[in-house]
């Protein structure tokens, strides 16, 4: 899949050095739930078998080549709110702190959430983040989601407890939204 800045295309293990040049830093993982990857062969790893899940993408720059962030669709026990329903998925994301407020996030989610809506036959897309993390709820504001409801005492997939905070977006309001762009821009 493309946006007009990025590649959203399956993992490969010749990524591991882009991945772990990212992936390390400790400003990226932790504040998502993950802990910093701690080599090329960690980050290896990761992509054997984390990275290589279905609809797991990583966002490639067109300009370098080079990816720089993770974006997926997750479905069934991949969900994290205790709200999902049948025909419901989450979409999660991160990205290289060099591309942190650029709006690449926010053009990958939104191009995620178009194959949700019109491939996949998705009724509802959750997004969820964890106290603290702003830049994450800030992607989910551009994109329409909109605030659900909090769950507090979530133990992270690091082992510490955590509040976690969910929005959802549905494809009426996707689409609500979609349109409204098109009046406005002219384009999605």
């Amino acid at each position: 899949m493309e946006t007009d800045r990025l590649i959203l295309r399956a993992w490969t293990e010749e990524d591991a050095e882009s991945l772990y040049k990212y992936a390390r830093d400790p400003a990226v993982g932790p504040i998502a739930g993950w802990p910093p990857h701690t080599s090329v062969g960690n980050s290896r790893e990761v992509i054997r078998n984390i990275l290589s899940a279905p609809e797991t993408y990583a966002l490639v720059l067109k300009e370098t080549d080079e990816p720089v962030g993770s974006a997926g669709i997750m479905f069934g026990n991949g969900v994290h709110s205790a709200e999902m329903k049948e025909n419901d998925a989450e979409i999660g994301y991160w990205i290289g702190v060099p591309y942190w407020g650029r709006g690449l996030v926010p053009e990958a989610v939104r191009c995620l959430l178009a194959r949700c809506f019109n491939a996949l036959d998705i009724d509802r897309v959750w997004c969820g983040y964890y106290d603290g993390n702003i830049r994450s709820r800030r992607v989910m504001d551009k994109c329409g989601f909109r605030f659900h409801h909090t769950e507090e005492g979530k133990i992270s997939p690091l082992g510490d407890v955590r509040t976690e905070h969910f929005s959802l977006i549905t494809k009426d309001e996707w689409e609500k939204r979609s349109a409204e762009m098109m009046k406005t821009t002219g384009h999605k």
